[in-house]
């Protein structure tokens, strides 16, 4: 596909992007979001632990004859073992906002657990309710930990108990939690796109079938759009064929006229031509000499006329082969007292996407031309220029033409040699014939040494 292609509006591209856009947002806030959920809800389960081992140390948690602060025995191994991650600890706030450790499990070693620095504001401030917090321990591990600051009996100062415990785990848990699920979101994705692609390639599959028929139509392959489309493609399609039918009607209209301007003029020339020949004297002659001119010229626009009504219509399929192979066998026989010898080469599955009688008129006048100034070879050649084009190129070992002659021989009527027979019209009739189809005529020079005529024309599919 070109950029110029890529650059051009598209459905198709204009769906998918949209409903790929939508769904790919979608699923990426449904990811996030799921992620946040599950953070949230492992967190939460955590914090039930770390609130458990507050409520045991509270609930076990005795006073001495002389108010110092008894922890209860916890039988959790790792509370007694060096720095294993799982830590608590018995505290009271001091005057000056901060705590001042009372007992600490053996985990924790000589270490205490770090805490903000207004948590003793946080927890006067919320007396009985827990505060949550994130910490890391002596050796670096990322800790989650609660504190509360209760009254106990027979105490005057309030005591603060602190539990901490290592949230490795959970986020290793939360990380290949989002892991597994960026992977399902990923596939899910993936397969969604490519759902929105078969659906719009599916759901818009009428409207590429209605612009193949409409294709085959232009080609000359059909004559109207005949399948069944849905409700919302019927309109079109019956527009399209009542279209296609005005057209055609005002190609046999145009086609009409011309054929009765073709009479008008032409039996009025007749009979000037008639009775000019019939009468003698230089008038004659000179009424004679410019009927006759002006019968060429009425030729020369009516086929033109012609030509383009023809290419308005519904297109014609014209095998190249057939038109060359009877030029060739009827030009040979002309000039067979020159001994002209035409050779052409044409595939049998290369059309012509018009009339064959246009074809003949195109190809005929360019060989002609040929034969008459060649010395006795012409050679044919045909070459597909893309699928909806193909060059026809005809060559000669005559004489040639300078560039100079070359850009004066197509104006219409001009002729370089005024002793050859002829009209001068022939080139300029190739050319606006040409011109008619959409094509174009190049002249340049021939590698047998006279002159290339180069066709370049429409093509039919095969």
């Amino acid at each position: 596909m070109t950029l110029e292609a890529l650059s051009r509006p598209s459905l198709v591209r204009r769906l998918v992007i949209l409903a790929a856009g939508w769904t790919l947002a979608v699923l990426l806030v449904s990811a996030i979001v799921l992620a946040l959920l599950f953070q949230q809800a492992a967190i939460r389960r955590f914090d039930q632990g770390l609130a458990e081992l507050i409520d045991n140390l509270t609930a076990g948690a005795s006073i001495d004859d002389r108010g110092q602060v008894i922890a209860p025995a916890l039988t959790d191994l790792r509370a007694l073992r060096a720095y294993s991650g799982k830590y608590w600890q018995i505290a009271e706030p001091t005057p000056q906002g901060g705590i001042h450790v009372l007992v600490r499990s053996r985990s924790l070693w000589d270490s205490e657990l770090e805490a903000p620095a207004d948590i003793a504001a946080q927890l006067r401030s919320r007396p009985g309710q827990p505060v949550s917090y994130d910490t890391r321990d002596e050796l670096g591990k990322p800790l989650r930990a609660m504190a509360t600051q209760v009254k106990l009996p027979n105490r005057a100062a309030p005591v603060i108990f602190m539990a901490a415990e290592d949230r490795g785990p959970v986020d290793r848990d939360v990380r290949g939690f989002i892991t597994a699920t960026a992977v399902v979101f990923v596939l899910l994705g993936v397969g969604m796109v490519a759902a929105v692609v078969i659906q719009v390639r599916v759901g818009l599959n009428p409207l590429f079938a209605l612009r193949r028929e409409v294709a085959s139509v232009r080609r000359g392959k059909a004559e109207r759009v005949v399948r069944v489309y849905p409700t919302e493609l019927a309109p079109l399609a019956d527009e399209l064929n009542a279209l296609m039918a005005h057209n055609q009607e005002v190609v046999e209209r145009q086609r009409t006229h011309v054929g009765n301007l073709a009479h008008a003029l032409k039996t009025p020339l007749s009979v000037m031509l008639t009775e000019a020949r019939q009468t003698k004297g230089s008038l004659a002659g000179v009424v004679e000499e410019q009927a006759e001119a002006m019968r060429q010229q009425v030729d020369h626009h009516l086929r033109r006329a012609r030509a383009a009504a023809r290419t308005q219509g519904s297109g014609e399929r014209t095998p190249v082969a057939e038109v060359l192979d009877e030029l060739s066998r009827t030009l040979e026989r002309i000039f067979l007292d020159k001994g002209v010898v035409i050779d052409w080469d044409a595939p049998d599955d290369l059309y012509f996407l018009g009339e064959r009688q246009d074809l003949l008129e195109l190809a005929g006048n360019a060989m002609e031309n040929a034969g008459k100034w060649c010395k006795a070879k012409v050679r044919i050649r045909t070459s597909p220029i893309s699928p909806e084009r193909f060059r026809l190129s005809i060559e000669d070992d005559g004489p040639g033409l300078t560039p100079e002659e070359r850009e004066e021989v197509v104006r219409r009527g001009a002729r370089l040699d005024e002793s050859a027979p002829g009209s001068g019209l022939g080139l300029s009739i190739i050319d606006e014939l040409a011109r008619a189809y959409g094509g174009s005529l190049t002249l340049g020079p021939s590698r047998l040494g006279g002159l290339l005529v180069e066709l370049d024309l429409p093509r039919a599919e095969a």
